[in-house]
């Protein structure tokens, strides 16, 4: 649908029944960040404030929740799982300067704001809102509304998703399905339960990855560092692993141009359990099998995706291998108020690229790159290898065998003690070697530390990235984690030159 005027995007519906309109409702709720403002316009009687109760109690994650009407009070304050919500009602406002007075110039940046009645203050409202205006249709019965869903300045672009999503769900005979939001990850990827007919799918949201600012050789960081703009190689990589007997999801409908996939459900039993998260070892002890068993023979580096479209995997070359340890000077040592000369710099990439040799030189394999815990789940109810679901593979590319097994046994997220560690590279070396009477258990032990100790670096540079650039400050506390994984890592003799340039250059961080 092309747009409503210059700078907004619309879309119109007509809501038949309550549950039309609570459909609308969490399409709205699944792409509202905060700072948001969202106007509710239209007729009295039309369902503003039902409409308004709805997605705070959606948001809420309590369909209890009073939620009065603001009528009286003007606004009701909420604070919600993901953000704090003012709901307001400016019916009664006799214009713009009766605003200060209530303290509507008051509300946190930060917070989501709620507006009946926007007309009566409408030059005090922002350019980047979102407005669905809803009118009565009595000559098609009591319960229809026609809305129109508009988005202004910066929340075109989100208006248009919500319209390509409904449509890809429609076409797709998932419109009627019910949606729950599920927590995603430290991506632009969002992901959504839906349930039909009993059965439930998980929907994928990726829109195509904008190209960041050239940082080298006029590329932008993601396509040095081989990361995917879109969800093809998911698609590909998906086939390729369930073809060969591993648990990653099926595809049960795409929209490859539009970003949207709809996958079977592989459940949410985690191989971690406790608070704090713990490794569960028999599941880790599986995921370092599944990863053996992939390593035994040759996988190809071109794979089908449908009728006349190929994807090649990238390798994982030395480029991509030194942007992402230089996160680690760009990003991790300034937070610490670091400053490196160039010398300095310039002897960590020439470490770097003598440490990384023999992963270059090593056999190519799939690389599914963030293979831990947050992305690999318990399938109790299947046999051998399959039991480990796997998810998050669209970076994937042709790397050394020991970098998904460091993502595994020193994961970011979850304490993995040394023993454990150890007793993990120990299993998948024994089942290389049982496989392959030629594998060099001392060259993969180097190979390990060096693949360790160079996602390590990444990690904390991204993690610093997230909280300095992208306002998520809670990948913080992985940090510390992290840093004693690096020390472990670094304590291979193979790596000392590294290793003293760390001791010199980076200030310890207290581990937990």
């Amino acid at each position: 649908m092309p747009p409503a005027r210059s700078g907004s995007y619309s879309f119109t519906v007509t809501l038949a029944d309550e549950e039309a309109t609570r459909r609308l409702m969490v399409d709205v709720a699944a792409m509202l960040a905060p700072g948001d403002m969202i106007t509710l316009s239209g007729d009295l009687g039309a369902g503003k404030t039902t409409f308004a109760r709805a997605l705070i109690r959606h948001l809420a994650g309590d369909e209890t929740i009073e939620v009065p009407s603001p009528t009286f009070t003007l606004m009701q304050a909420y604070e919600l799982p993901s953000f704090s919500l003012v709901h307001a009602d400016f019916y009664r406002l006799s214009g713009p300067a009766d605003l200060a007075e209530l303290g509507f110039e008051d509300i946190p940046p930060s917070a989501v704001t709620l507006v009946e009645w926007p007309d009566r203050a409408a030059d005090a409202l922002p350019a980047d809102r979102l407005d669905i205006e809803l009118t009565l249709l009595p000559k098609q019965g009591p319960t229809f509304r026609h809305a129109r869903v508009t988005g202004y300045g910066t929340l075109a672009s989100r208006v248009a998703r919500i319209a390509a999503i409904r449509m890809f769900l429609s076409r797709s005979s998932f419109g009627g399905a019910s949606r729950h939001y599920m927590q995603g990850d430290a991506s632009t990827r969002s992901y959504e339960l839906l349930v039909r007919d009993g059965a439930s799918f998980v929907l994928m949201n990726s829109p195509k990855r904008a190209d960041g600012p050239p940082v080298r050789d006029g590329k932008p960081y993601s396509a040095i560092a081989h990361l995917a703009e879109n969800v093809t190689p998911f698609v590909a990589m998906a086939a390729a692993l369930r073809a060969r007997g591993f648990s990653a999801p099926a595809i049960v409908a795409a929209d490859r141009d539009a970003g949207l996939l709809i996958m079977e459900d592989l459940g949410s039993e985690l191989v971690v359990d406790g608070d704090p998260p713990l490794p569960i070892v028999p599941r880790y002890e599986a995921a370092a099998d599944l990863l053996a068993a992939l390593h035994r023979t040759a996988m190809p580096d071109v794979l089908p995706v449908e009728a006349g479209v190929d994807y090649t995997l990238p390798r994982y070359d030395l480029d991509a291998f030194l942007i992402e340890v230089e996160l680690m000077a760009d990003w991790y040592l300034p937070r610490l108020d670091v400053k490196l000369a160039g010398s300095r710099r310039d002897d960590y990439v020439e470490l770097w690229r003598n440490a990384l040799k023999p992963a270059l030189a090593a056999p190519p394999v799939w690389v599914l790159r963030d293979y831990h815990s947050p992305n690999l789940l318990w399938l109790p109810e299947r046999d051998g290898l399959a039991r480990v679901g796997l998810l998050d593979f669209q970076d994937a590319v042709m790397g050394p065998a020991a970098y998904d097994l460091a993502s595994l046994a020193q994961d970011a997220r979850v304490n993995v003690s040394e023993s454990i560690e150890i007793g993990l590279v120990s299993r998948y070396t024994r089942a290389r070697m049982t496989a392959d009477p030629d594998f060099d258990a001392r060259a993969f032990a180097q190979l390990y530390a060096t693949m360790a100790a160079q996602r390590a670096s990444k990690i904390l540079g991204i993690f610093a990235r997230l909280d300095r650039r992208d306002g998520k400050p809670q990948y913080l506390r992985h940090m510390p984690r992290v840093w004693a994984y690096l020390q472990r890592s670094l304590a291979h003799p193979a790596l000392a030159p590294l290793a003293a340039w760390y001791r010199i250059n980076v200030p310890p961080l207290k581990t937990i």
